[in-house]
């Protein structure tokens, strides 16, 4: 269990910048320190670094990129952007952190293209649920896994040391609250003490931890888990015994398309290009409109906590051309297919009256006939057509939102309102910018957070050596 001790103990080396965490958080948050000139060491408690960023998409919104005007998009801001999300979020979010996400997470990404070599490309295949502009940016691969690849790789050009199978238990820290060491404990038992100048927490928030879920976000405690394991709130149980601010920690955001029981991500952009969701007796339940993560609570609400994607021919193309998790998933024979309703219920096994009944009627929406008591708007996207396929899908908890509130400068702050000396937080061990609650989720807040909280962690606590 993660630990605080006053007792400062004899070190086996220090650093000037210690970084707990390898994600996409902590290799930015080490690029960006290592390139000021510090000594950076960065802790990782798997044998392989991947985390949530590789169980992730990897589409990082960022608004006014170069990388947008490659595509025409030229009238894209951050003042925009900040605006959608707190528009997402109600006005819930933490408006101080999203306009520090929303300013920040464009310079950060140009950096990481110029400094690293990350190559980013625009999508503009669709708009993404509640973004004003196409601002999604992906790696040429487009999953969490190449994205996580391209860092670590940058990682080790730059020289950064990184020490995996090292999983931080103790901060060491004065009265002061000054962070001096780590305690980590090691695959054979033993432990290691590494000293630093700053300490960066980078490992990610309490997903992975049930109590906590439980605790915090009862809705979706019985929901599947779709994150790393090792996301236990360390960084939580750190800040609280350090008396830092912790703030939204009920905000998550969930994913109501995952596979089941193959526990495959099915793209939201399916929904988005006119795909629907129906339950286990073939009826529609929601607006598939309103965002993906508050699907989450939705599906998990129905008979059976699942429910069944259906779509026709040219969205199930559409996957295939677009998204390596979809293609995994036909691999894998999550897809079921049939040439009309009737041998589609029958794959499924889904009442093919009902069935055949709500793809009657939202074709007859997306022509323009009646209005939807759901409220979505069909006629934006064509009418589906046979052939037709289907995928059964749960809701599931992919990762807390809420976390360790930090200034400006990503140090943690405590609940007074001042700074803890030398401790900083980026990515999903800081509070994030949804909000308290899972509606709040504007796609891509994850990859947000950690990228421009990272960078400005590293970059700060590097200046601070």
């Amino acid at each position: 269990m993660p630990a605080i001790s006053h007792d400062i103990p004899v070190t086996d080396f220090t650093t000037d910048v210690l970084i707990i965490g390898a994600g996409a958080s902590g290799l930015t948050a080490a690029l960006a320190a290592a390139e000021s000139g510090a000594q950076v060491v960065v802790l990782e408690r798997d044998a392989s670094p991947s985390g949530s960023t590789s169980m992730s998409s990897g589409f990082v919104p960022a608004p006014a990129t170069r990388f947008q005007a490659v595509i025409g998009v030229t009238d894209d801001t951050p003042d925009l952007f900040c605006a959608d999300l707190m528009a997402k979020s109600y006005g819930k979010s933490d408006a101080r952190l999203a306009r520090l996400a929303a300013q920040t997470i464009g310079p950060a990404m140009e950096w990481l293209a110029d400094s690293a070599g990350v190559e980013w490309h625009v999508l503009d295949d669709f708009l993404y649920p509640g973004h004003a502009r196409h601002r999604m940016h992906a790696v040429p691969e487009k999953t969490g896994a190449a994205l996580e690849a391209r860092l670590l790789a940058a990682v080790i050009a730059a020289d950064i040391a990184l020490v995996t199978d090292a999983l931080a238990e103790t901060l060491y820290v004065d009265t002061d609250g000054k962070a001096h060491a780590v305690g980590v404990m090691r695959p054979d038992g033993t432990c290691e003490v590494i000293g630093c100048k700053t300490l960066i927490l980078a490992c990610n928030g309490y997903g992975g931890n049930a109590q906590m879920v439980a605790e915090h976000i009862p809705q979706i405690a019985g929901g599947e888990y779709y994150g790393h394991a090792g996301n236990t709130g360390h960084a939580v149980a750190w800040g609280q015994a350090l008396g830092a601010e912790l703030k939204h920690l009920s905000g998550y955001q969930g994913h109501g398309s995952l596979a089941h029981p193959h526990g495959i991500l099915i793209s939201w952009a399916l929904m988005m290009q006119g795909a629907i969701q129906v339950n286990s007796d073939g009826r529609r339940f929601s607006n598939e409109m309103g965002g993906y993560s508050e699907q989450a609570v939705k599906v998990i609400d129905q008979t059976g906590r699942v429910a069944w994607n259906i779509y026709d021919q040219a969205r199930h193309d559409f996957a295939v051309a677009g998204f390596p998790d979809y293609r995994e998933a036909v691999a894998a024979g999550a897809i079921k297919t049939g040439a009309t309703v009737a041998e589609l219920a029958t794959a499924t096994g889904l009442p093919e009256a009902a069935l055949a009944a709500t793809i009657t009627e939202v074709q007859a929406l997306a022509k323009g006939d009646g209005t939807d008591a759901q409220g979505r708007d069909f006629t934006v996207t064509p009418p589906l057509s046979g052939p037709f396929f289907a995928v059964k899908v749960t809701g599931a908890l992919f990762h807390t939102q809420g976390g360790l509130v930090i200034a400006d400068d990503a140090r943690v702050m405590r609940a007074d309102g001042t700074t803890l000396p030398n401790l900083f937080a980026s990515g999903g061990a800081a509070c994030g910018v949804s909000g308290p609650a899972v509606e709040g989720y504007l796609s891509g807040n994850g990859l947000l957070t950690a990228i421009a909280f990272g960078y400005l962690a590293g970059r700060h606590a590097a200046a601070q050596t």
